[in-house]
């Protein structure tokens, strides 16, 4: 995020995407918009961020202001390539190191699952950036899974990432399949989903759990996660918790992982 006096703004690929302070008039935010566009080649549009993301789709409200009339962005990440509508889809280029380094933990020969994984950067990145066998790509956003198998097929992953389409909860009790890994990345919900990623993990199961809170209340979703483990007959084994970025004034992304044993 690049700061200018009172304005900020996420570039995503083509689009940049700018939070105004209240009280902003049309003409400075056009302004503000040219500069950004006149100052970077690689910028042909810019939004105004005019809503936050809600509920478990994470569908967010953006403006347009200059530039070219779109809001379907083309990104590049981790040597791999993304499309995506910035209002219909959720998209975070901060948790690009983060998609980095869980692949890097994933053993050769792995089966993986995803869940919560958008338009499949998560998936697609791992299955760039290891030897896993196959990933599977959940999500419950119907234009999202449109475009994660266009994100599938650009990076040519069609062999490799498979799409597990619809609500978790629903496609658990279809399957007796048990996974090597599972991957988290979770919005903000008052549910944990742990039941379903118990229910699908093994003796092994390294799982990846991203939840949300102020720095003083970690031991909080440690107890969360350790109750919810006896809830479903699994001993576990916190392997480590790392900040995973700041989303607010003193509140924070945190990754928890934990071996099924």
């Amino acid at each position: 995020m690049k700061p200018n006096k009172m304005r900020a703004y996420d570039i995503f690929g083509n689009i940049a995407l700018v939070k105004f302070q209240r009280g902003t008039g049309a003409n400075e935010k056009r302004r503000f918009a040219q500069r950004i566009i006149s100052g970077n080649k690689a910028i042909k549009t810019v939004l105004e961020k005019s809503g936050k993301f809600k509920g478990r789709l994470r569908k967010q409200e953006t403006k347009w202001i200059a530039g070219e009339k779109t809001k379907e962005v083309l990104y590049h990440e981790n040597g791999c390539v993304f499309r995506f509508n910035i209002d219909k889809t959720y998209f975070s280029q901060r948790l690009s190191n983060e998609r980095k380094e869980i692949a890097g933990k994933i053993k050769k020969g792995s089966e993986v699952l995803v869940m919560f994984a958008g338009v499949g950067p998560y998936p697609i990145v791992i299955a760039k950036n290891s030897d896993a066998k196959i990933i599977y790509s959940n999500e419950i956003n119907k234009e999202a899974n449109k475009y994660a198998q266009m994100n599938i097929e650009m990076n040519k992953m069609k062999n490799r990432v498979v799409l597990y389409e619809g609500d978790i909860k629903k496609v658990v009790p279809k399957t007796k399949q048990k996974y090597d890994y599972i991957v988290m990345p979770r919005p903000q919900l008052r549910e944990s989903f742990l039941k379903e990623a118990f229910y699908l993990s093994k003796k092994g199961t390294i799982i990846f759990y991203y939840d949300f809170c102020k720095e003083d209340e970690k031991q909080k979703i440690i107890d969360k996660i350790q109750n919810e483990a006896k809830q479903s007959r699994k001993k576990i084994k916190i392997l480590r918790i790392k900040n995973a970025g700041e989303i607010a004034p003193y509140k924070m992304r945190v990754r928890v992982d934990f071996k099924v044993l």
